[in-house]
């Protein structure tokens, strides 16, 4: 016998079998939902295992030479912990890129960091206490950014043990790092390379900005946290210089702060104003669909009538806004007046302004509005380059020439001194508050404010006809996210700035003449110390800031010194396909031929207005090509209370308690299984994890579990091993054939969903598949498994079972690496010449379909026979009809006459046993049982139909019968000119009874794919006596449980009726038991006898009292098996010498059932014992007897 057979794997494979079940019991199976399916302990031996034997590295090497399957990991900062939204992308990554690998390709898969940036800065500027700019200055930028080095990669270890913990194959040692000098390098290439095709220039824009973290944000970082938040909303008054009613324009706005910096005022060209007096004398001007605004006015519903006043209000003058234009106004503060009077503090009109909100006047400070800015140069307020009012310092506090009390006040914090003055000037309409929604800064958590800064910009306008057709030549997954808000971002691009006036980041390699006549801009590290004359070792800014460039228009012209700024981090993330390779310094050729564009890339949402869209800019500008192919976008994990997770709110559990609570496996599989792969939110939900423990892999893991302990018990009773690809032990059960064509499907429709990156319809077949599995292929063949109809099929059974598992295993190895790891360990002992068989299941290849054993009919026949066995239960169920209690007679009514045919030829003993009923009939017509009805679907076809809807909905609830028939079968009919489908009509039974049948003892229902079930539920004594036996047999399975056994444990059964039984009940308890004695036969494999029968030295092994339903109470007893010895025939054999037949019978009744039978299988019937050197050939049947 071969020793390499299926054995224990760990804790939860099968322990050795014993005869012994008080010593060696099997592991519970039970899940405990404390400790989790599948340990801590488990996972880590695995993790042992792949870096003992360098797994992923290995998988590499075996698959060189293959197709490239290209792969970018968006870098993400080491500055902080993972979080559940980084596992979820993590493992997206991880099943997409094993699964590539299983199927031909060759996967390298490098992490990368992200370095640089705000998120580094604002851990030193909180560890340092640094304020602003000054602060970094007088530390030294040198010190400042060593400082930043020093935290970037703080918990690179904590990332790459979760990472790992999580299963996930991905290279740390050869991983990328935006601080790298080439990856540096490569980013400085990137951005001549758009400076020499005129894409960047250098320019003012009004843009978000975080006085936190001193830097503009892009629009996308900006909308990154909007909070609703209460803010001034005050109305001031502008009067009108040389106005013959002394007006005063009013101006409603939420940013008093930005009024010391008011240049003009804006409306509407084509909206109505007024001029409004008000009790008090003042008039106002202002839209007239805004009059209700204006403190003493009644709320009015737009549109309504303007005459209609409060007592003491008039209008005075109505005009349209154009009449308005260049109305000059006194300033509210006297900053920049002497500056700014020539051109300033005058009216302008534009579009963009609304009648929504406000007063129809908004106030213009192009400092700090994009469209202040805008509208201000475009009407000569300010000019391009010339001066611009900007009071406010990069720590958003005032500064010259704005006077006490402002100064040095932050803008926020300056908003009531501000208010109080316009209201001392007299000039104060309306003080009130408005909660809306605003952006805060991402990093700092602190309120931005707009503020025009100069900035380099990538011109994203100008590409951006480009940009939408490379979006279209991309396949992303779910497809909405491409098609609506990805092709609405790019669609609505603005230019993008991508510099920051920051330290610790790439350097903008601009150097630049004091006079900005000169300009270089260097691409390589080479360019630099050619023109410098300097080696150059790293390109931060503290090693190269004070290098200068000759002049190239002589030595008397000072040299070029370098810009201050740094790029923005999502300019170097953007260019990370090309800056990990050193491209194209370093592996040009491999790079353009086989490593772009990338196969695949999947981060969160977010990344729509963030990573995702610099890819695309920076392809485009650089090759007019998507930097992707393939994408997958995941949604938002959540807090289960739909809240973001917060560590300060403690509101979601630690995500290294979930996997060790749990498993990495489990949680991956809940993540995969849920709307986030469709880029839906989740709520995270600890249970949610715990049932997929449950309800996927303790279902697995029993059908690994039975297979093992079958094969060991079918090893161990016929001393030959189990060999799953024999020649002669091809399917021809018909559950054999289903379950070989079900996987083959599966692991079809899984291939096609995988290659469309579809993850989120895979998991739920899988699941779906595995409950078949167990719930039909295992459930239904127990009985023919442990050997019902002899050996061979048992085998045959087995093997079945086992290719499915081994197919399973390859198949959910990207998905459940862990636990197909720890199976295949197992199953591949089996597999001819083990020791060339694949080491490792991540190895091996996806499975392939096999057209051979597919058979869409058995498929179709089995999943209407399942559609029958729930629908009898149903029926069962709302009658009072438990299955225990046998009917005498069922039903099946369709229309496929294969599937009928199969229900009474291979499938029938199923349905009975399952359904407990004696004789199972069939039938194509529905109508012997059933008139059928038919309803019109409203809401569908009202939209459709309209008018005619009424008349139609008449006809189809009078179709005739045999229309009905048609329609039944074809799915269409055409009603007074109208084609209809199944969609649009709804097909109903009523069933009815024969003449003489009482209605009680009958039920029918329709279940799926039109399977009709009539059930006969009258009983007699004979159903009842075989309901008793069920019974029976099941107080005496739940007693084995109660005992410890395993299934392949041989016992004996002896029941002892209570001593105050009454006759009556001992009747009926021989009765059942003499009616049923092949059916107690085929499931105890010995019908129960009566405790006098039992043998003195039989060994008890657990005992139990009950009440059967005949209300007889009786003790079960369970014995273990053993042998009956005939004394004077034992003499005889031993020479009728008394002490070697009394030694002989303490050796025998010494040894265990199982081996004497088996010795005796082996030897025709002979059992030779040996006693002091004698033996004795002892013959079953004479000298004893084998039960």
């Amino acid at each position: 016998m071969r020793s390499n057979c299926l054995r224990p794997i760990s804790r939860f494979a099968l322990e050795a079998q014993s005869t012994n079940a008080a010593s060696t019991r099997p592991p519970k199976t039970m899940i405990d939902k404390n400790l989790g399916f599948i340990s801590r302990q488990e996972e880590e031996a695995v993790l042992e295992y792949w870096k003992r034997t360098n797994a992923f590295k290995e998988q590499l090497r075996r698959s060189e030479g293959r197709p490239e399957y290209v792969f970018y990991d968006g870098p993400p900062f080491a500055t902080g912990l993972p979080h559940y939204g980084h596992i979820l992308a993590g493992t997206i990554k991880d099943v997409v890129t094993r699964f590539a690998c299983s199927t031909g390709y060759h996967v390298t898969r490098r992490f990368g960091w992200d370095c640089h940036g705000l998120p580094v800065e604002y851990e030193i500027d909180k560890k340092l206490g640094i304020k602003g700019k000054e602060d970094v200055l007088r530390l030294g930028i040198g010190k400042y950014n060593e400082e930043c080095r020093d935290i970037v990669m703080r918990y690179s270890k904590e990332w790459e043990k979760t990472v790992l913990r999580t299963g996930r194959w991905i290279d740390f040692e050869n991983d990328y790092k935006t601080l790298d000098r080439n990856f540096m390098e490569s980013v400085w290439w990137v951005f001549k390379t758009l400076w020499e095709k005129n894409l960047v220039y250098k320019g003012f824009k009004v843009m978000p900005y975080s006085t936190a973290c001193n830097t503009p944000l892009s629009n996308f970082e900006a909308g990154l946290d909007y909070r609703d938040v209460s803010d001034p909303a005050v109305i001031v008054s502008f009067p009108i210089v040389g106005c013959d009613l002394s007006a005063s324009l009013v101006a409603w706005t939420t940013t008093p702060w930005t009024l010391p910096s008011n240049l003009a005022l804006c409306v509407n060209p084509t909206f109505t104003y007024v001029y409004a007096r008000e009790p008090g004398g003042n008039v106002f001007v202002l839209a007239e669909a805004r009059l209700s605004t204006l403190p003493g006015m009644r709320k009015r519903d737009k549109g309504s009538n303007p005459e209609n006043l409060p007592e003491g209000w008039e209008i005075l003058r109505k005009v349209l806004g154009s009449q308005l234009k260049d109305l000059r106004y006194e300033p509210i503060f006297p900053f920049f007046e002497a500056d700014m009077k020539v051109t300033a503090y005058k009216v302008c009109c534009d579009g963009y302004v609304t009648d929504d909100s406000g007063t129809g006047v908004v106030h213009q400070a192009p400092a700090y509005g994009e469209d202040d800015f805008r509208v201000c140069i475009a009407n000569g307020v300010v000019v391009k380059g010339g001066i611009l009012p900007d009071p406010v310092d990069a720590n958003g506090c005032f500064c010259h020439p704005v006077p006490d009390p402002y100064l040095g006040k932050h803008v926020k914090e300056a908003d009531k001194d501000l208010i109080a003055a316009i209201k001392n000037m007299g000039r104060l309409v309306d003080n009130s508050r408005i909660v809306h929604s605003y952006p805060y800064c991402w990093r700092s958590h602190t309120p931005l404010i707009y503020k025009a800064v100069a900035s380099y910009f990538v011109k994203v306008e100008d590409i951006k006809t480009r940009l939408l057709e490379n979006n279209k030549k991309t396949r992303w997954v779910p497809p909405h996210v491409q098609e609506k808000r990805f092709h609405n971002w790019l669609e609505n691009a603005h230019d993008w700035a991508i510099s920051r006036n920051r330290y610790w980041g790439t350097p903008i390699p601009v150097w630049c003449s004091e006079d900005g006549e000169e300009i270089r801009v260097f691409g390589s590290i080479a360019e630099l110390e050619s023109a410098t004359g300097k080696v150059i070792d790293d390109i931060h800014r503290h090693f190269i800031d004070h290098l200068e460039v000759p002049s190239s228009r002589g030595p008397n012209v000072p040299p070029l010194k370098r810009v201050e700024d740094v790029f923005d981090c999502w300019f170097e993330s953007g260019a990370m396909p090309y800056a990990q390779q050193h491209y194209p310094f370093e592996n040009k050729d491999y790079f353009e031929r086989k490593i772009f564009p990338a196969n695949f890339v999947a981060e969160g949402l977010d990344q729509t207005r963030g990573w995702f869209y610099t890819l695309m800019v920076l392809s485009t500008a650089l090759f007019d090509r998507p930097a992707f192919q393939n994408l997958v976008c995941n949604g938002l994990v959540l807090a289960s209370d739909g809240k973001k997770m917060s560590k300060s709110l403690k509101n979601y559990p630690d995500p290294n308690e979930i996997l060790n609570k749990y498993g990495a496996d489990a949680l991956r599989l809940y993540l995969i299984n849920s709307p986030v792969v469709r880029a839906e939110p989740l709520r995270f939900k600890e249970e949610g994890v715990f049932a997929v423990l449950k309800d996927v892999f303790l279902p697995w893991y029993n059908a690994y579990r039975f297979l093992v302990q079958n094969v060991r018990r079918i090893e161990s009773e016929t001393h030959m091993s189990f060999n799953p690809f024999a020649s002669d032990q091809n399917g021809i059960n018909v559950l054999d054939r289903w379950i070989a064509s079900a996987t083959t499907s599966l692991v079809t429709f899984v291939k096609n969903e995988m290659d469309n990156y579809r993850l989120y319809t895979v998991v739920p077949h899988l699941v779906t598949f595995i409950g078949q599995l167990t719930n039909i292929y295992v459930r239904y063949n127990r009985s023919r498994i442990k050997g019902k109809n002899g050996v061979d099929d048992t085998r045959r059974a087995l093997t079945a079972l086992y290719n499915v598992l081994l197919t399973l295993c390859k198949m959910m190895a990207p998905f459940t690496p862990f636990f197909a790891e720890k199976m295949y360990q197992n199953l591949r002992r089996c597999l001819p010449e083990e020791g060339k068989s694949e080491p490792s299941v991540h190895f091996c290849s996806f499975p392939e379909a096999s057209a051979a054993v597919l058979d869409h009919r058995v498929e179709k026949s089995v999943a209407r026979m399942q559609a029958v066995i729930e629908t009898g239960r149903q029926i069962r169920e709302r009658n009072n009809k438990p299955l225990k209690t046998p009917l005498k007679r069922m039903t099946v009514v369709h229309a496929d006459e294969h599937f009928l045919a199969d229900l009474q030829g291979e499938l029938r003993d199923f349905v009975i046993e399952e359904l407990n009923i004696q004789q199972l009939d069939v039938s194509q017509d529905p109508m012997k049982f059933a008139t059928i009805k038919a309803e019109p679907n409203f809401a569908v076809l009202g939209k459709r139909l309209g008018k005619a809807m009424g008349k139609i909905a008449k006809a189809v609830k009078q179709m005739p019968q045999d229309d009905l028939r048609s329609f039944q079968k074809t799915g269409a009919c055409v009603i007074d000119g109208y084609p209809l489908s199944r969609d649009d009509i709804t097909i109903k039974f009523e069933f009815f009874t024969s003449v003489g049948v009482d209605t009680k003892n009958i039920d029918a229902a329709l279940g799926e794919d039109d399977v009709m079930v009539i059930i006969d539920l009258a009983t007699d004594q004979q159903l009842l006596d075989s309901g008793a036996a069920r019974e029976l047999v099941n107080r005496i399975q739940k007693l084995r449980k109660a005992g410890g056994l395993q299934a392949s444990d041989e016992v004996w059964v002896f029941f002892e009726p209570k001593m105050l039984t009454d006759r009556k009940s001992m009747d009926a308890l021989h009765r059942l038991i003499k009616a049923e004695e092949e059916y107690l036969k085929s499931m105890l494999s010995r019908e129960p006898r009566h405790i006098s029968s039992k043998p003195s030295h039989a060994v008890s092994i657990v005992s139990d009292s009950c009440t059967l339903s005949t209300g007889t109470e009786i003790t079960l007893t369970l014995t273990r098996p053993c042998i009956s010895i005939n004394k004077d025939a034992l003499r005889s054999a031993c020479d009728d010498s008394e002490e070697l037949a009394a030694a002989v019978s303490a050796v025998m009744l010494s040894r265990e059932y199982l081996s004497i039978a088996c010795e005796c299988h082996e030897g025709d019937g002979i059992l030779r014992i040996s006693v002091d050197d004698r033996d004795v050939n002892l013959k079953a049947g004479k000298e004893f007897i084998l039960a």
